[in-house]
């Protein structure tokens, strides 16, 4: 059975199908794999994507873009009277919501966002059936990370609206993790880790974030699950998104996100078309950059060499009419781009350092980053996220404007036929612990130190090893176990001692299993592993 996964963005609109057992990105009947989200009205009819783009140069007042800023909003929104400052279309107050005021025609319209976004739904639906050659309703629908209930529901509606039956929606950095099937393989670890494991078992080893799980080979054995902390960086037509995701046994945690619409792919056309106009008044001694129409036909021109640099080293820019019938031709080369950009650029990277910073992490604690927008396709932008992330997977194998489509594709394909399917479950709720719990050390100085063995947010069940060490002359050895809301000083949980141990040259090296249950109770297991004394307790809902 086939289903579809629909990504709405703020400049364009994708959608994939899943089909026996794969998904693929469809292409639109002009053969273009991402199409335009924008709707021209005309008298007797409407243009969605590459026609109605082209048309904005002529029927500018009558051609709306970039509605999924205002969807769900108020009238009063800071989003949406971002957007009417913007809009060449006159948006007005009715009721308290956004609605464009369409002159097409005799009669005055008035066309709320979400009949917009209707449209470009049904546009989407119609190319998935054009390919697959019959009627498909089920679909998984994208949003942003931010997005409000209210925005939500408004997206929902206007899917529903066009004839979908929409299964879920989900967050787009969760598709573009799911469209590289990460956190997807939960096959059983690989090889046990020395030196508490035995080097016949015949596993790979896996040493990411110190979770223990019991090795199926020798039962005795401790072994370590995958855990792994992944960037999503996705730089779209308006806006840039950059989100820290935790992956752990097929659950995604977003660690922290930041979202800025002060950059995205139209500030670099924008940057361009600049530039095209100071080329044109330096042959043509001509100012263009008050004439509305002429620099919109500079963008249309600008953002067709922009793609175009992203896999060739120049590219033609070519203007019918420019300006009093007179043509424009110019060539760009990519380092030139590069120059113009080149602020822009270091604009794109800041977000990634502010949200490392913002999250603890270094770049050595990212496992992958996952490249998705039309805008990470840049080359310039790529090699500076390497040149951050040296040693770092960067996934981009996938084209980066069609990366969350097919996430979300894969995603419908998970999902349909299932029964009992409830229309507002967006996620799936899960058990965390509400508190760090810490284990306190005497470091060499003497100084106490608090070592984090679960920490705060973490899914439930889980459990952690570690090795306390201690000297060979001392014949008991003291484990504290701590809790901490925030910031707020640790709280004694508990005292384990372990007495009468045997003297020996080297150290004491005591095992320790810390297990936290769902309703937040531990489990605290102490083995010493020379002499086999072990100490176990329980503590009642530490969370």
């Amino acid at each position: 059975m086939a289903a579809i996964g629909v990504h709405f963005g703020y400049t364009c609109a994708c959608v994939a199908v899943f089909k026996d057992g794969r998904a693929d990105v469809i292409a639109n009947d002009a053969g273009d794999r991402v199409t335009p989200a924008v709707v021209a009205y005309r008298e007797n009819e409407q243009l969605v994507g590459i026609a109605a783009k082209q048309g904005r140069v002529r029927n500018a007042a009558n051609t709306v873009d970039k509605v999924k800023q205002v969807l769900g909003r108020s009238f009063d929104d800071a989003e949406t009277q971002a957007h009417k400052s913007q809009t060449k279309c006159q948006v007005v107050n009715r009721s308290g919501k956004p609605c464009y005021e369409i002159t097409a025609g005799e009669q005055l319209k008035y066309i709320a966002p979400e009949d917009v976004a209707k449209l470009i739904f049904h546009k989407m639906k119609e190319t998935a059936q054009s390919s697959l050659g019959s009627d498909v309703s089920d679909a998984v629908i994208t949003v942003p990370f931010e997005f409000g209930p209210s925005q939500k529901h408004a997206l929902r509606e206007a899917a529903e609206a066009a004839g979908f039956n929409v299964l879920r929606l989900i967050h787009e950095p969760a598709a573009a993790l799911l469209a590289y099937n990460i956190g997807q393989d939960c096959s059983a670890p690989k090889r046990c880790r020395t030196p508490f494991f035995s080097p016949s078992c015949p596993q790979e080893n896996i040493l990411i974030n110190r979770v223990a799980i019991r090795c199926s080979c020798h039962s005795s054995n401790w072994l370590y699950y995958v855990g792994s902390h992944v960037l999503v960086y996705k730089l779209g037509g308006t806006s840039l998104s950059v989100t820290v995701l935790q992956v752990n046994g097929g659950m995604f945690r977003v660690l922290d996100t930041h979202t800025h619409h002060s950059i995205g792919g139209e500030s670099f056309t924008q940057a361009l078309a600049q530039h095209l106009a100071t080329e044109f008044k330096r042959t043509f001694k001509h100012d263009v950059t008050e004439n509305a129409r002429a620099m919109l036909k500079l963008m249309n021109g600008a953002d067709m060499a922009k793609h175009s640099l992203s896999t060739l080293g120049s590219a033609n820019c070519f203007v019918d009419s420019l300006h009093d019938g007179t043509d424009f031709d110019c060539n760009v080369s990519r380092a030139r781009f590069e120059l113009l950009c080149s602020s822009l650029f270091n604009k794109s990277i800041q977000p990634i350092r502010s949200l490392l910073e913002q999250t603890k992490l270094s770049a050595t604690d990212i496992n992958k980053v996952v490249l998705c927008g039309g805008s990470a396709r840049i080359p310039r932008l790529q090699q500076m996220i390497r040149d951050m992330f040296p040693d770092v997977e960067l996934l981009s194998s996938a084209p980066p404007d069609e990366v969350i489509a097919v996430g979300a594709a894969l995603q419908a394909g998970l999902l349909v036929g299932k029964d009992h399917l409830v229309s507002d479950e967006e996620s799936v709720q899960v058990d965390v612990s509400a508190s760090d719990i810490l284990l306190k050390q005497v470091d060499e100085s003497g100084a106490e130190a608090f070592t984090v063995l679960l920490p705060s947010g973490l899914p439930l069940p889980a459990r952690r090893n570690h090795t306390l060490s201690g000297g060979g002359q001392l014949s008991s050895l003291c484990l504290e176990i701590y809790q901490r809301f925030d910031s707020e000083q640790p709280e004694k949980l508990a005292k384990i001692i372990l007495r009468d141990l045997e003297p020996n040259d080297e150290h004491h090296n005591i095992d320790t299993v810390v297990t936290m249950k769902r309703d937040g109770s531990l489990h605290v297991a102490c083995v010493e592993q020379n002499s086999g004394r072990s100490e176990i307790i329980n503590i009642a809902a530490a969370s």
